[in-house]
């Protein structure tokens, strides 16, 4: 007997827009970029997540805040 589990994460970018600051490491723009991913299971949504992310858009290096 076999099982064959087909998963998959699909994001979608919603949106891109200026963020405050600078970067770190290069003093360059950092942008925020809304994500929102799917889990699906056999092409059946099983969870939907919105994040954002930052990046730098002159050194393309990914940042992290901390809470």
């Amino acid at each position: 007997m076999c099982f064959v589990f087909v998963c998959d994460e699909e994001e979608r970018v919603l949106g891109t827009h200026q963020a405050p600051g600078t970067c770190p490491y290069c003093g360059g723009v950092v942008m925020a970029t809304d994500v929102e991913s799917a889990w699906r299971l056999c092409f059946l949504p099983l969870r939907f997540k919105t994040k954002r992310k930052y990046y730098c858009s002159t050194c393309s290096r990914r940042l992290v805040t901390y809470p």
